[in-house]
């Protein structure tokens, strides 16, 4: 066996992998962290807080073996500036189980990770050895990514639209604040999304270049529970609208570059935002458990770094 450990230590989840490049095979132990009711998100030094306590006994669900490399996410996107304390857990961990190993240790972005992860769920290594757009929509991402080939870093992504304010999954949770659904919201708001037998017809925000505001979308969501709209109809207003906005962008911007579409990150696990990607541009999507914060791709990508051909 080729073992390759990956690390993740994202604002919401603590997550460790062991990928199996021989068999393409993996496993992985994650968990989200602890959000106080009524709250949509962390303070860095509670996610810094919780990662140190819960990562231990991630890694202890791990199978055993002889791991030939470590990886760990260390930062949000490979880009100069990016940043996030709570990447500092994992990174700390990767790096020590790496010199007691005597093993390579290999810093990818918690972004690269996510593309990975969703090439390999997709069945779709083949695409990080070539150009494609990708998308990546998560609670504090909403990138629509030109990615290609890196002799160094393996993909090297830069963002060519998305939104210029609000990301998609921080719509989906403000919403579901006001739906009181528990945090995250976006398999819940799914839920009942589907039930919406009489949704209100989506707003469609303004894309120009592929960039687009979500900050609209909250007032006219507001303005619907004001009008005391049913649940299920904010909620499937909620995600048509996002909807919307991602097809219009991907509309604009393949006509400058006729790519290959994979869509990454917790957003991009809604099945009716998947099921119009799919139908418009042929997109590809990870499993629903490789679609938010995991390591599985990290472990992925220090495989690839340590030379394996997959």
């Amino acid at each position: 066996m080729s073992l390759y450990l990956g690390i993740d230590t994202s604002n919401y989840r603590t997550s460790a992998a062991v990928f199996d490049s021989e068999k393409a095979t993996w496993k992985n132990s994650g968990r989200l962290l602890d959000v106080p009711e009524g709250s949509i998100g962390l303070r860095q030094s509670d996610a810094l807080f919780q990662h140190v306590v819960h990562l231990p006994e991630r890694i202890a669900q791990l199978p055993d073996g002889e791991f030939m490399a470590v990886a760990a996410s260390t930062r949000p996107r490979a880009v100069d500036g990016s940043y996030m304390p709570c990447f500092l857990a994992g990174e700390g961990t990767a790096r020590s189980f790496a010199h007691l190993s005597g093993i390579p240790f290999y810093a990818v972005s918690h972004q690269q990770g996510h593309l990975a992860a969703a090439a390999l769920s997709a069945n779709a290594l083949e695409l990080l050895r070539q150009p494609f757009l990708a998308w990546h929509l998560s609670g504090g991402t909403t990138e629509l990514l030109l990615v290609e080939p890196d002799e160094d870093e393996i993909i090297r992504a830069r963002a060519i639209g998305g939104t210029n304010d609000l990301a998609a999954g921080q719509i989906i949770d403000r919403a579901g604040k006001l739906l009181n659904v528990p945090f995250p919201a976006g398999a819940q708001l799914e839920v009942l999304a589907n039930a919406c037998t009489q949704p209100e017809k989506a707003f469609r925000p303004k894309v120009k270049d592929g960039v687009f505001s979500l900050s609209g979308v909250q007032n006219k969501v507001e303005q619907l529970v004001q009008k005391g709209a049913a649940p299920e109809v904010i909620a499937r207003y909620t995600i048509e609208t996002i909807q919307n906005a991602v097809v219009t962008a991907t509309e604009q911007l393949r006509k400058k570059y006729p790519l290959p579409v994979l869509c990454a990150g917790g957003v991009m696990s809604n099945r009716m935002i998947q099921q119009t990607m799919q139908q418009a541009f042929g997109a590809k999507f990870a499993q629903p458990e490789l679609s938010g914060d995991n390591a599985v791709g990290v472990a992925v990508l220090a495989a690839i770094r340590n030379g394996e051909q997959l």
